[in-house]
């Protein structure tokens, strides 16, 4: 959209931004011209899809290899019965297009590498990380964090869920901050070991849906420097701040990794001395 005209039914569907002091006209103008990509259609990839479509984000990426399975269902909420056996980045345009035909999905039906993540990420003005395992989240937060393209990181477990924001700014920190590395192989199970509460992602999914439309309509305080930790069984909400690490290997002030491909993307995610390292992480989007 070339300036802030709406036509009837756009006025219509955005109304309730619309008549928001801190969104408005011009807000939802910048929420139509959005480029967001979302790294996984599982667990918290669809309340962030479905956030996000309904909000009006212009162009939205949706980057899946896996095909929606039955046990999806009980979280995966923009999938149902008739797409099972299909590929979730099918599924989750049907589900944009009948939400919003406003919104343009860009279908990315790949395993994230370190070979292909620096041409995913180009041309996005915000990506969501909704991926479930670490090698591909250390891969995420490498490349944005090199790109200078801010992100979003959520995770979850059982009951427990995790959210927090990077804005790639001068004093922002990165997930290698908080976590250098990551833990053994093995130490922390996926959800397809240790379950999840059907509803947890859908309340992680949906802030970090929120973390994404305040950033492009530039209000109010982001997660950027720090984390919200959300335990659903006391229903408690955790913020601890995350320092930067001026040592960190990624974003401090002597970076040992100036790439990707300076990486070994598997279990451990640490820094490969010899620079001859390249892992192939995949999205598994089933949180």
């Amino acid at each position: 959209m070339s300036d802030l005209d709406l036509d009837p039914t756009q006025l219509d569907r955005y109304s309730r931004h619309i008549i928001m002091d801190d969104v408005g006209p011009e807000g939802q103008k910048n929420l139509l011209d959005a480029e967001v990509l979302v790294l996984g259609a599982g667990g918290l990839g669809a309340p962030i899809i479905q956030y996000l479509a309904a909000a009006g984000v212009g162009t939205l990426g949706i980057a899946d290899d896996d095909e929606v399975e039955l046990s999806n269902l009980q979280r995966q909420v923009i999938h149902g019965d008739d797409d099972v056996g299909r590929k979730k980045v099918d599924s989750a345009a049907d589900f944009v297009a009948q939400l919003n035909p406003d919104v343009d999905v860009e279908k990315h039906e790949l395993r994230v590498t370190a070979d292909n993540i620096e041409e995913l990420i180009d041309g996005y003005d915000f990506v969501v990380d909704g991926t479930d395992n670490f090698a591909t989240r250390y891969l995420v937060n490498d490349a944005c964090t090199l790109a200078g393209i801010p992100f979003s990181h959520g995770s979850i477990f059982k009951f427990e869920g995790q959210v927090t924001t990077f804005a790639g700014e001068e004093d922002s920190p990165c997930y290698r901050c908080l976590f250098p590395e990551a833990p053994p192989a093995g130490m922390v199970p996926n959800c397809a070991t240790a379950g999840v509460l059907g509803v947890l992602p859908g309340t992680v999914g949906c802030i970090q849906a929120t973390e994404t439309v305040k950033h492009i309509i530039g209000k109010g305080e982001s997660l950027d420097g720090s984390m919200l930790f959300f335990d659903a069984l006391e229903m408690e909400f955790d913020r601890v701040e995350i320092p930067k690490n001026d040592d960190c290997p990624v974003c401090g002030d002597d970076p040992a990794i100036e790439s990707v491909h300076d990486v070994e993307y598997s279990a451990s995610c640490a820094i490969d001395v010899d620079g001859e390292a390249s892992g192939e992480p995949e999205i598994e989007a089933s949180n």
